[in-house]
Formats: C-alpha cells, structure tokens, sequence
C-alpha cells in the first residue's frame, strides 16, 4: 500500500484524516467543552433548556477544521458532543430530538426560525430514522491525521479534503478498484454525516461505498473555498493507495489534470 505516492500523485492534497472510536480519550486534541447531553425522554418532560444548548453550540467541522490547519486530533463523546446533531450522527444520542427535527425544517412560530432543509417535520424524521446512526462503539470519536496511527492500527473511515481536480482522481479511482459504477454516493445530510454516518451505513449494508460531501450550507465556513470532503471505509481506501498505479493515474491524461491542480492551488493561495 503506498499512500504517499496516491497523495503526490493526487497533487500532494493536505494529509487525509483517520477516524475510529476508542476508550482511551487523546491527551491532547480539539473538542466541545463538557456538556449535559439531553434525551428525547427529557426533552418530554420540559426538562430540556434550549437556550443554554444553542447558546454552547460548537459543530464537529469547526473543531475538524481546527485539527486540520494544526495537525492534531479532533474527538467528540457524549460529554463533549457540541451540537445535538452531530451527538446523534456520530452515534451517541438517539432518537434525536424534536426540537432538531423542527429546526431543520420549518421551525416553531415565535420560538426558532427553522433551516428549512427538509420541508416538514415529518420528512424531517423521515430522514432521521432512515439514516439511523449506528451507536457510538466506543467513548470517544476521534478524527486524526494518518501518520499519527501506531503500526498495526488502521481508522474505520478516511476523509479527504479538496476541489474538484484532485476529488475527480478519487472519484473514478473508487470505481476503477471496486468495478461499482456507484462507487461514490452523495446523499443528503448534515456535513458529519457525510464523514461518519453515511459511510458506515453503507458498509452495515455490505456496500463498499465512499461519500462524496460538503454540501450542508451551514457547514460550509469551515471548508476552503469549492472545497468538497470524501470519506472512505478503510478496506476502500486500501484498496486504492494499493493499485492506483494500474490505474489512469499513471497516464497522460491525468497529467493535465494535475496541472489544472496547480493552478487551482495558486489561485487560491493568492487570495
């Protein structure tokens, strides 16, 4: 397996992010601060303060984000969760709560201004129980850059950052190893679902499938500009830094591909 050369072949992209769950919480790293994660039982009863939870709202791409322009971890557990939608898309809370569903979607009249990215509450729950989150395996989960796995370990899910050059090599590198036309799906969903959730749903279901994300508008200021994530189930990933040299990624025409990569690179590092 030959990960450096799959990078420089790529154009040199930034280093990938490995993402597992474990016991052990990182020495160090980027995280929410302590919270008390409600439950739909609680949120029943009124027992539930809203205004505090919005107030502490802190997403899992912002503290992503961080790690990424510093090297280092970022981790989430049901102490330190952030937001109550990336507490349920990584898997410790479940049902998600009503006041989620509404605020995707239409929101409550003179209480919360909904996101209106789902046209209902209903569609809304729809979606929530469709996606259903497999349960955090683990205490903490963590997001870290590659090389910093201790020989023998190996993350469930690798997430690459970039544009759409770089991204076209992944894309049809993923086809080319698993001979699936629908190697790559790009479904709905908050911007940790596309890391976490969406990847792992499909491999619960025998589908060795990456996702192709970044679309949550809410979630884009903590991407680079036209900047877009691919997450892949480890085995995918393997599969690719191993035999992408049989691929077109020796050839002429990625060549140019990786030229249009330069160029994309000092567009924007001018700016």
């Amino acid at each position: 397996m030959d990960i450096k050369g799959l990078l420089e072949v790529l154009g040199n992209p930034e280093e990938p992010l490995g993402m597992f769950y474990t016991d052990v919480e990182p020495e160090e790293g980027f995280s929410p601060q302590p919270g008390n994660l409600p439950s739909a039982a609680a949120e029943a009863r009124g027992e539930v303060d809203f205004g505090a939870l919005f107030g502490a709202h802190s997403c899992v791409l912002g503290h992503i984000w961080r790690a990424r322009r510093q090297g280092g971890a970022a981790y989430f557990s049901r102490e330190r969760f952030g937001c109550l939608g990336g507490a349920f898309y990584l898997g410790f809370l479940k049902p998600q709560l009503e006041a989620i569903v509404h605020y995707v979607s239409t929101g409550v009249p003179g209480m919360m201004e909904g996101e209106r990215y789902l046209e209902s509450p209903q569609a809304t729950r729809n979606f929530f129980n469709y996606i259903d989150p497999r349960p955090a395996p683990a205490a903490y989960c963590v997001f870290q850059p590659l090389s910093r796995f201790a020989p023998g370990e190996q993350p469930e899910i690798v997430i690459l950052f970039g544009r759409p050059e770089m991204l076209s090599g992944l894309v049809f590198l993923a086809s080319f190893v698993t001979n699936d036309l629908e190697a790559v799906v790009s479904p709905f969903g908050a911007d940790c679902s596309y890391l976490v959730t969406w990847p792992l749903w499909h491999l619960a279901r025998g589908n060795l499938k990456a996702v192709l994300g970044g679309w949550d508008p809410t979630a884009r200021k903590y991407h680079q500009p036209d900047e877009l994530s691919f997450a892949a189930p480890w085995e995918l990933f393997r599969r690719m830094a191993q035999r992408w040299p049989e691929s077109f990624l020796t050839g002429d025409t990625w060549a140019g591909v990786k030229k249009k990569i330069a160029l994309s690179r000092r567009t924007w590092e001018k700016r």
